[in-house]
């Protein structure tokens, strides 16, 4: 634990309860358990500095170890029944009913997997690596395409349509991200959405995505530091189909997508924070991208 007095101890116990308390207390064991992840996520930031580790997406291909999916999914469970959430659990749930399970096909027969998180009247945001076809697989003498994009709601696959989307041609970039459209009534819940996160350092988050295909799976993690081309480090799980989630606020809001992890590293990712032109084309959303009205009152002269 980094010096302090006891009194710094306690505080630092009052703030662990009130992120993580759902009726009941933490006591210092948390405490110092929440300050050892602090310092393991500055660790993570110095390693990430000194090393330049290689990054990547997190859509996930069909073939992945099924084995090890589980694996891992049970490693989430664990730990969420160890931190029992960051608010409480009807909220938690009621915002899980707000991201679907993303399938895409390219027109050479490949499939991949990522989330969307529900917009309302139909509209999803998700990544732009998981809907159209980026990098050096985008170009060559038969060029990768994405042929059908589909999402899981209600338990059936329905088709959506790309609307609009960033200006990346990489993965793991900050004009990754899209808007895909269903066709008529959806009947999920609309996520609300925060453009003002301060995203600052240690923070607590979660993480809603799905992964490995294994449906939408919840994940929490602390933010780490906002990087020059606007991303933002954290140490949140980042495994294969989580790109295109959602990254939640303690109010169950909105406030930024998944969008890649460090390269051999699952605990180490990536987010986009959300920006008011990703909303343009959503029309109960497009206001926020709008520019602001001039002041119509007359100056005093």
């Amino acid at each position: 634990m980094r010096a302090g007095s006891k009194s710094t101890v306690l505080l630092v116990g009052v703030v662990a309860a009130l992120s993580f308390a759902l009726g009941g207390f933490v006591n210092l064991r948390r405490a110092k358990e929440q300050d050892a992840r602090i310092e393991a996520l500055r660790a993570e930031m110095a390693s990430f500095a000194r090393d330049g580790r290689g990054v990547a997406g997190t859509s996930g291909a069909a073939d992945d170890d099924a084995a090890e999916r589980s694996r891992l999914i049970d490693e989430l469970k664990a730990q969420l029944k160890d931190e029992m959430g960051l608010m409480p659990i009807s909220l938690l749930r009621a915002r899980g009913e707000s991201f679907v399970e993303l399938y895409a096909k390219d027109n050479f027969g490949h499939s991949n997997y990522g989330t969307a998180g529900y917009l309302g009247d139909g509209y999803f945001i998700t990544v732009k690596h998981a809907v159209v076809a980026l990098g050096p697989d985008a170009g060559g003498e038969k060029p990768r395409s994405i042929d059908r994009i589909e999402l899981v709601i209600g338990g059936k696959r329905v088709r959506a349509r790309l609307v609009d989307a960033g200006d990346a041609d990489m993965e793991v970039d900050p004009g990754d991200w899209a808007i895909v459209k269903v066709a008529g009534d959806v009947a999920l819940p609309a996520l609300s959405v925060d453009l003002d996160f301060p995203w600052e350092f240690a923070e607590p988050i979660v993480r809603l995505g799905n992964d490995y295909s294994k449906g939408i799976v919840l994940s929490s993690g602390y933010i780490g530091q906002r990087l020059p081309n606007r991303l933002v480090t954290s140490l949140t799980d980042g495994h294969p189909g989580v790109s295109g989630g959602g990254v939640l606020n303690q109010e169950g809001e909105i406030v930024g997508i998944p969008v890649g992890r460090m390269q051999g590293d699952y605990r180490f990712s990536f987010i986009l924070p959300l920006r008011a032109e990703m909303f343009r084309r959503v029309p109960a959303l497009a206001y926020l991208s709008a520019p602001a009205e001039p002041d119509a009152t007359p100056s005093a002269e």
